[in-house]
């Protein structure tokens, strides 16, 4: 996954795959998505992104599945 910001135009750019693109989906004025050809999330564009996310504050954690506790 990337993440890349624009300055120039305040935009954000989160690549989930490298997949080709197929379709764009509008989720609203400034944000879109981009699918491939099964349905599944390429990338999410997020225009005037200081307003939209909290970019100062971006941070990625990885959360690890629990162990399961077994007992004899």
């Amino acid at each position: 996954m990337k993440v890349k910001y624009f300055h120039d135009t305040d935009t954000a750019l989160v690549e989930f795959s490298g997949r080709e693109v197929t379709e764009t989906k509008e989720i609203n004025e400034n944000i879109y998505i981009d699918l491939d050809a099964y349905g599944n999330l390429v990338a999410m564009t997020i225009e005037h992104a200081h307003q939209q996310a909290s970019l100062p504050e971006l941070s990625y954690e990885q959360i690890e599945a629990p162990t399961a506790n077994v007992s004899n």
